[in-house]
């Protein structure tokens, strides 16, 4: 009996032990606790949530889903417990606004931009992340010192604090957000993604999650099979509701410039990773422009 009761009690024990940490660095997740092998070799992505099981000699164990074996051992410095006031606010559902450029007609407007030159514009064709805004408009520059503020306003970007990223994550930005060369991200780290979440990794994370997906579907490729020619509101929501579910596409709106698809604007909201997730409860898409020409590179 008294066996039994010293078993709850370690169960028990365990339990209540058990919570949430975020990783902060990109560190290997060990089979076991010496170091010696790591089946699959699993990385942290920085700015993801990790269940933590126990703590012991300076490592965590923690849980990883659906890669076997799904209890690894990582070093206590590579995670950071969310309080509970973290974890409520991360949960907590908010309206964003997704903003994605077309990259051909930024370029034929901002043509000097470092991005637009042919050496380093990898980005033809697609579509690409100005920001992740979350609304109102209003909600901006979250607890950043006034001279940093002043700086952005002032567009002093490059003197901004710079972001250092996981290696994988700065390959899709250069990508996915090629303002990056010219520090567009610094700006809207700055100005929006300190009202999203606390680390600037996470939002980063986020925000090139959301812009892949979109122009990874058919959003994208309708797009590209337009080029040269013109597009509607009307059929570019049609084939959102085909990507992402009946009704998604009244969250979508155009911005035009010149004649020239410029933006596409998606209201969201949520506390999920993707599309689908976060566009189902959005508002409805307001007002925007009827007709543009996709511009070619």
């Amino acid at each position: 009996m008294r066996r039994i009761l010293l078993l709850l009690i370690l169960l028990f024990s365990i339990l209540l032990a058990r919570f949430d940490a975020e990783a902060t660095k990109s560190c290997e997740a060990w089979n076991d606790l010496r170091g010696t092998r790591n089946e699959g070799n699993l990385i942290l992505k920085p700015g993801k949530d990790y269940q933590v099981i126990r703590e012991h000699k300076g490592h965590y164990l923690i849980r990883i889903e659906n890669t076997p074996p799904t209890q690894r051992w990582v070093l206590k410095e590579c995670l950071k417990p969310l309080s509970k006031s973290s974890y409520h606010k991360s949960s907590k559902a908010i309206n964003l606004l997704l903003a994605l450029s077309w990259q051909n007609s930024f370029c034929e407007t901002h043509p000097n931009k470092k991005e637009c030159r042919p050496l380093y514009n990898r980005a033809k064709n697609h579509l690409v992340l100005h920001g992740l805004w979350p609304q109102p408009a209003s909600k901006s520059y979250c607890n950043v010192p006034k001279s940093i503020i002043s700086k952005d306003k002032h567009h002093q970007w490059r003197s901004l604090p710079a972001i250092e990223y996981p290696v994988d994550l700065k390959k899709e930005m250069l990508i996915y957000m090629p303002g990056i060369y010219s520090s567009l991200d610094r700006h809207e780290w700055i100005k929006h993604g300190t009202c999203y979440t606390s680390d600037p990794i996470k939002y980063f994370l986020v925000a090139i999650k959301l812009t892949k997906e979109v122009d990874n579907s058919l959003v994208g490729e309708y797009l590209r099979a337009n080029v040269g020619g013109r597009v509607n509101i009307i059929n570019i929501r049609k084939i959102f509701d085909r990507a992402f579910g009946k009704g998604s596409g009244s969250k979508v709106s155009m911005v035009c410039k010149r004649g020239l698809l410029s933006e596409l604007r998606i209201n969201l909201k949520g506390s999920g990773e993707s599309i689908k997730d976060l566009i189902v409860n959005a508002p409805k898409a307001k007002k925007s422009c009827k007709e543009a020409i996709v511009d070619a590179p």
